[in-house]
């Protein structure tokens, strides 16, 4: 079986990491996420208004949530 280096290094870099750490790079990637979802969703519906981007954005984003909590 062929190792996986990129793979094992990424580990490596992560147990390498305070807590601290890893809790900033979660949301600094939860941010990106979102912004990425909003410029998607203003590249497909250019003709909303921001409240209406934002409503929208708002309904996907809820739609996305697992109701069981």
């Amino acid at each position: 079986m062929k190792p996986n280096l990129n793979k094992e290094r990424y580990r490596e870099i992560l147990r390498s990491m305070s807590p601290q750490q890893k809790l900033e790079i979660v949301f600094e990637l939860s941010d990106l996420a979102n912004a990425a979802m909003k410029a998607g969703l203003r590249s497909r519906y250019p003709d909303l208004s921001d409240a209406q981007l934002e409503e929208l954005y708002f309904e996907r984003i809820k739609a996305c949530h697992n109701q069981n909590y």
